[in-house]
């Protein structure tokens, strides 16, 4: 049954916020503080759905560098203490130490299993212009039980991530051929091999590990380290690239330590025999082989057969759902166009990205506004503190304190600021071993702390 649009005037509609992840959450937390009135709609059934798959991660932050203000000044009254702000929690400690308590103080303000599938103007397409901006955004939900409906809202903040769309095996951006096909032998995540389901599926296996970021490094060093009790364990490296001096990082001289040390475990692996180094291999196809796979590059040569796949070449955003929505994005980023000078991978690390709001993340479409990893598009050099100072700004400019919106509050240290446990998941393990404030988990660098976002951050 599809739920009637009730004529609301715009001034009195809540701004809907896309995602009850840290940034979506914090966003909530920042309109609140401001008098308004926002609805957050997640797909997953709880708070930091995504998060949450990769719970065995531990981040390059510290826990003092992912508790928002705002949020924590809601939380406060409950009862609720922060954890010692000098470890380092994983994504599964910051989901239910954090998120799951803040998104139960916001209450019915947060709404689980609703999943967005557009977003536009009531009854404007992207090409109409007639009062447009008169126009509340209409937002299409598909609900976990089945239903449709249609929401209105007088502003929108999406904060749903990159996490849901990892990017494919093919060098071209694209998926190899024949990588559908063997759907069931590709990962896209660094895998858990405490979970003992996960580690049956690579231990004496060959696996092939595809990416050259922090996210590659952790699961070259969880495998080396699986391969010392399972003998037959091995990996193949695969790269885009050659293998220089930046290959694995700074090393012990790195700007990232969390991230030169995932380099430097990355390095021991290869050399201690572990894992095998294929560089400048695009790869354009996969293939069949009996129960194995043999990937093929775009100029045609072709490695052994490996028993499984693990791709880490980055996320990228989903647009799919604000197509209908005029948005100013980089043409090779994808994040807004003000943006994305500040945060190019080419120039800037996440402790140079500069602190950033309202401004460079406005579009031509009024009100509406990507936050978070997706505001980054593909860059990989996001940080949880950065994603809170842009909902504390876009919630002061949608208060009408445009000073405040203007105003830059976070600063953040130019170097050395994204260190933190990474792989080495030492539980004591705080801000005194290595100085941290990344926000992704330290296995998932975008080609999360490594994911494919970042190395470390």
């Amino acid at each position: 049954m599809t739920a009637p649009i009730t004529e609301v005037p715009t001034a009195a509609l809540p701004t809907v916020v896309i995602g009850a992840g840290p940034i979506g959450l914090a966003a909530a937390a920042h309109l609140v503080e401001r008098g308004q009135e926002p609805l957050v709609l997640e797909a997953g059934d709880r708070a930091g759905s995504a998060v949450r798959e990769w719970s065995h991660v531990r981040l390059f932050s510290t826990w003092a560098e992912l508790v928002d203000p705002a949020a924590e000044k809601l939380l406060a009254p409950t009862g609720w203490s922060a954890p010692d702000g000098a470890t380092y929690p994983t994504g599964g400690d910051w989901a239910e130490k954090y998120l799951q308590p803040l998104a139960a103080v916001l209450g019915d303000k947060v709404r689980f299993g609703a999943r967005v599938a557009g977003v536009s103007r009531l009854g404007r397409d992207r090409v109409v212009d007639a009062d447009r901006e008169q126009q509340p955004f209409s937002i299409h939900v598909l609900n976990a039980d089945g239903s449709e409906e249609r929401i209105s809202a007088r502003a929108v903040i999406d904060a749903s991530g990159t996490w849901s769309t990892p990017s494919p095996i093919g060098g071209d951006g694209l998926p190899a051929l024949g990588e559908r096909a063997a759907a069931d032998r590709v990962s896209y995540r660094v895998p858990d091999l405490k979970d003992p389901a996960v580690r049956v599926r690579y231990a004496g296996k060959r696996t092939a590990v595809i990416g050259s970021g922090a996210s590659a490094f952790t699961a070259l060093a969880y495998l080396a380290g699986l391969a010392k009790d399972a003998p037959g364990t091995h990996a193949v490296w695969i790269l885009r690239r050659g293998i220089g001096g930046s290959t694995f990082g700074g090393g012990e001289a790195d700007q990232l330590p969390a991230r030169g040390a995932l380099g430097l475990a990355a390095k021991a692996a290869v050399d201690d025999g572990y894992a095998d180094a294929v560089t400048g291999f695009r790869t354009g196809s996969v293939e069949k082989s009996g129960d194995q796979l043999v990937l093929v590059a775009e100029d045609g040569r072709r490695l052994d057969p490996v028993d499984e796949v693990i791709v880490l070449t980055g996320l990228r955003p989903d647009l799919s759902f604000v197509a209908e929505l005029r948005l100013s994005l980089d043409e090779r980023l994808q994040a807004p166009v003000e943006l994305a000078p500040l945060i190019d991978p080419n120039q800037h690390s996440c402790g140079t990205v500069y602190p950033h709001g309202v401004k460079e993340l406005s579009h031509p479409e009024k009100d509406v506004y990507l936050v978070g990893m997706k505001s980054y598009g593909r860059a990989p050099t996001f940080l949880a503190m950065t994603g809170y100072e842009q909902v504390r700004s876009i919630a002061a400019a949608l208060a009408g304190d445009q000073e405040a919106a203007e105003r830059v509050e976070l600063t953040l240290p130019e170097t050395g600021v994204c260190g933190g446990a990474g792989l080495f998941d030492e539980p004591g393990a705080t801000k005194a071993d290595s100085g941290g404030c990344c926000a992704t988990p330290s296995t998932l660098q975008i080609g999360v702390g490594a994911p494919a976002t970042s190395g470390g951050c």
